[in-house]
């Protein structure tokens, strides 16, 4: 083995040994036969099965006439299932075969965790792969392979710098030499990553020379994009000790990975697996999404966030995970933390795209409602049983104010998270007080609503929360991309130096530098050359001069 070689393979074990150190089987404790044709490994499969479900096993067992012809069986029934509905639904879903429902994970629930339910969440094999041949008559290997009860769901391709390789050519290898009609890469995997001791990038979609990376990075410590050092590691280290994470990548699967269906107006067309789009979170996303459900869990209500994340973020989409997450949000004594989530936008056009990509989101039907129709639709959803996430227009909550008196109570005895959609930017200060009004507080005097009615949503905010306290049944989740500075005085949280920041932050700088929104100020022009312009162009047309 050359020095360069034994570098890269120093690098491969060091991640391994780390998600070992982390719940994950390695493959010296129990190797992975793949069937390259099915694309999933089938002793896996069955040995989850038999751990957690020993009655359906067997079943399955009798039914087919020993173990060896169950395995066989259910995996190819499982492989069938993921080529008709995909490696996601599988997974959440399960399988039948010939009549009996399977089980093919256990994730773990948003409350109600008894030693029984902590036991089956445990039978989960998440299993660590390196160096694994994927494909029938090749000799190729991925470096790395994510198995979960034996269903591939992340390849990784490592490299390091030292053999004077980087993420560009571990891309390049996704791209020129893994086919995506092989099954574990283009049917079964969920996520593909490239990983060098400096920066990872990650595609959901392998399409030769086509395929799209994105990166998944943290950021550097200057704002832009990459990672900052790392005293104790690799600046990447945060891939293999934080996202990849057992627990954390279990909820990953269960909370965060989905995917999107176009829609046709077609009558009857339905949607093959290749129409579907895999989204999967950019590490701000994620690492938001995640630190705000843990405080908000540790707080209670009451508290205020500020999320201040750059156009190009993926808001949309930030807003849709932690609304959902939110629905399922238990404290220490295993109690709601909220009983409704409220989205709050106050742009018509984005407010429909919102509530779209929330609904997309939904794995339960009934757990978002549309405010689509008019105040009394919003009404009854906040004083209502049914619905948890309430996605509507600020505009609409002047008239539910108006007519609360018949359900005020119960609505002020109700805990709610309110996410706002671009805090600073509503004209419409009455709606943004009567929002607070509606949830709980003291009902502001008619004069004070006229008298702020040319205040934006966070002036409004700030001088309702000044005039009457914070209230306790509330959090507000404040989303914007660039906060005034009474934003940050309202939702903000105070730094080392005592001065309001962003409770998490994905500055302009790393959108800018990533890819995902140009620099305006590459085509900045001060005022004295548009002056000189306008004075020479004016001069050459024989039009006034300016003086």
């Amino acid at each position: 083995m050359s020095v360069a070689d034994h570098r890269e393979v120093a690098f491969e074990s060091a991640i391994e040994a780390a998600l070992v150190a982390r719940g994950w089987i390695g493959p010296s404790a129990q190797g992975v036969a793949l069937d390259r044709d099915l694309g999933v490994a089938p002793g896996e499969i069955a040995a989850f099965v038999e751990a957690s479900q020993p009655k359906v096993w067997a079943r399955l067992v009798e039914m087919h006439g020993s173990a060896v012809s169950a395995t066989a069986k259910l995996a190819r029934r499982v492989a069938e299932e993921i080529d008709r509905r995909g490696t996601l639904e599988v997974l959440r879903r399960g399988v039948t075969e010939q009549g009996v429902p399977v089980r093919l994970s256990v994730f773990r629930p948003g409350s109600g965790l008894s030693p029984e339910v902590a036991a089956a969440y445990a039978v989960n094999r998440c299993v660590v792969v390196r160096q694994l041949q994927f494909a029938t008559g090749l000799t190729d290997e991925l470096d790395l392979c994510l198995f979960v009860n034996g269903i591939p769901t992340a390849t990784a391709e490592l490299k390091n710098p030292l053999t004077g390789q980087g993420v560009a050519q571990a891309m390049k290898q996704y791209r020129e030499d893994r086919d995506p009609k092989v099954p574990l890469l283009g049917r079964r995997a969920l996520v593909h990553f490239a990983v060098d001791p400096d920066e990872v990038f990650m595609t959901t979609r392998l399409a030769g020379a086509d395929t799209t990376f994105l990166p998944f990075n943290r950021g550097s410590e200057s704002g832009g994009k990459g990672n900052p050092p790392n005293p104790g590691g690799y600046r990447s280290a945060y891939l293999w000790e934080q996202v990849w994470e057992r627990d954390a990548w279990l909820e990953l699967l269960q909370r965060f990975v989905h995917q999107d269906e176009p829609i046709s107006k077609k009558p009857g067309w339905k949607p093959s697996p290749s129409d579907r789009v895999t989204v999967f979170p950019r590490y701000h996303q994620w690492d938001g999404v995640r630190r705000l459900l843990a405080s908000a869990r540790a707080e209670g209500p009451g508290s205020s966030y500020l999320v201040q994340h750059s156009a190009g973020s993926g808001k949309t989409k930030t807003i849709a995970w932690l609304a959902h997450g939110l629905t399922t949000l238990h404290d220490e004594s295993d109690q709601r933390v909220f009983h409704k989530i409220v989205v709050v936008t106050d742009r018509v056009v984005l407010d429909a795209q919102l509530q779209a990509q929330i609904f997309q989101f939904e794995q339960q039907r009934g757990v978002v409602q549309q405010i689509d129709q008019d105040s009394q639709q919003l009404r009854s959803a906040l004083a209502g049983e049914g619905a948890q996430i309430i996605v509507t227009t600020l505009q609409k909550f002047p008239v539910v104010w108006r007519s609360r008196e018949e359900d005020g109570a119960a609505l002020k005895a109700r805990r709610y998270a309110v996410i706002v959609d671009e805090a600073h930017s509503s004209q419409t200060g009455e709606s943004a007080t009567a929002l607070k009004a509606v949830l709980g507080a003291k009902a502001p005097e008619r004069d004070d609503l006229t008298a702020e009615a040319d205040d934006d949503v966070a002036d409004a905010l700030a001088k309702s929360i000044a005039a009457r306290g914070a209230q306790p049944n509330v959090s507000f989740f404040a989303f914007t991309a660039t906060p005034k500075a009474k934003t940050l005085e309202l939702f903000g949280r105070k730094d080392a130096d005592g001065r309001a920041a962003p409770f998490h932050l994905y500055p302009m700088r790393q959108a800018i530098e990533e890819g995902f929104i140009l620099d305006v100020l590459q085509n900045y022009t001060s005022y004295k050359v548009a002056f000189n312009l306008a004075h020479e162009g004016g001069a050459a047309q024989g039009g006034a001069t300016l003086s």
